[in-house]
Parts: C-alpha cells; structure tokens; sequence
C-alpha cells in the first residue's frame, strides 16, 4: 500500500456547519476528513479559475482590449425593448 504525504489542518467549524458535514458523511457512507477534503478542493479550483480570470481580464484592460461603458449602458437599457442593440465589441 502507498503512502502519501499528508499534513493535518485544523480549523473551528461552526456546530451548524460541523453538523451538515456530519450527515454528509453518513449520508455518502465517507468520513468526515474525506469530505473536507473533497470540499477543500472544490473551493481551491474554484478560487484558482477566478483567480485566472481575473489574470486574464486585466491583461485585456492592459491591451487596451476594453469596451466603453456607455456602449455597455445603452445595450444593457435597449434589452427587453423592441429594438434591442447587438452586443457590444
């Protein structure tokens, strides 16, 4: 059997939060550690795509790759009209 490298966190969990991970775990038949983990490394990739996002979204404003905000406005106003405007580029 391989061994991993591992390093224990500790954290204070509120008891309704602490409770809902209980019946998670019960529920999916894991333990609670295996449900934290799962949880820890949903939010990590989340935060690490907004993170990229963001990256990627002031290198276009570095670029000069931006669109007006009164172009913004007026489509956003002409939504929901007759004549909505097409998107902005």
């Amino acid at each position: 059997m391989s061994q991993t490298n591992t390093r224990v966190l500790t954290a204070h969990v509120p008891l309704p939060l602490a409770e809902k991970v209980d019946m998670m775990a019960t529920r999916l038949e894991r333990s609670r550690g295996w449900i934290m983990k799962q949880a820890l490394a949903a939010w990590i990739s989340q935060e690490e795509e907004r993170n990229r996002l963001t990256q990627e979204a002031l290198a276009d404003v570095d670029a000069g790759e931006v669109i007006e905000h009164q172009a913004v406005q007026a489509w956003a106003d002409s939504l929901g009209t007759n004549n909505p405007l097409p998107p902005p580029r």
